[in-house]
């Protein structure tokens, strides 16, 4: 199997969905790849017009390569953060090439808030995108880590026993979605 292409949604140094998949990637080192979104610039179609950045050409064959996409997605303002959504709007263009990135692959969303609710509707709102893409999306499970400030410590290690093996559970869940 190829590894899974693991991406956080957030740029922000200290995030608790980065942590979630640092963690992840800890728990289950050969089943995952961390991928960044850092130097992902804003779409913008002329760009795209002259030359797709190399930053983005990078992610997409590192997408292409991996047996299936997982993100650890925030909740802003009710809805996926831009920053990922800009990412995924790159990952599809151009717009022929999206068969060889996303066309049936095998996707999950996960994520982590400060809050109560966890992520959920940023989770529901990712639904019609990857549709949208031909993705396939896992319904297997969902991982939602509501009150991220409590079971994280400050190095972001997971300090929650039980998120910890929900979440070791929710990847290898769909490392086996994304074999067959």
């Amino acid at each position: 199997m190829n590894s899974i292409l693991a991406i956080s949604g957030s740029l922000r140094s200290d995030s608790f969905n980065t942590a979630l998949l640092k963690n992840a990637c800890e728990l289950l080192p050969d089943m995952l790849v961390l991928g960044s979104i850092d130097d992902i610039p804003l779409y913008n179609g002329d760009v795209e017009a002259k030359a797709v950045p190399e930053s983005v050409t990078r992610l997409q064959l590192q997408l292409k390569e991996s047996s299936g996409l997982l993100l650890a997605s925030p909740e802003y303002n009710q809805s996926v953060p831009g920053v990922l959504k800009n990412t995924i709007d790159w990952l599809s263009r151009p717009s022929d090439g999206i068969s060889n990135v996303f066309r049936d692959k095998p996707v999950a969303v996960m994520g982590a808030s400060p809050g109560g609710f966890g992520t959920i509707l940023a989770q529901n709102a990712w639904l019609p995108v990857f549709r949208g893409l031909g993705a396939r999306q896992w319904a297997g499970g969902r991982l939602m880590v509501s009150g991220a400030g409590r079971v994280f410590d400050e190095q972001g290690v997971l300090q929650d026993e039980h998120v910890r093996d929900r979440l070791k559970q929710f990847v290898r869940e769909f490392g086996v979605f994304c074999e067959a």
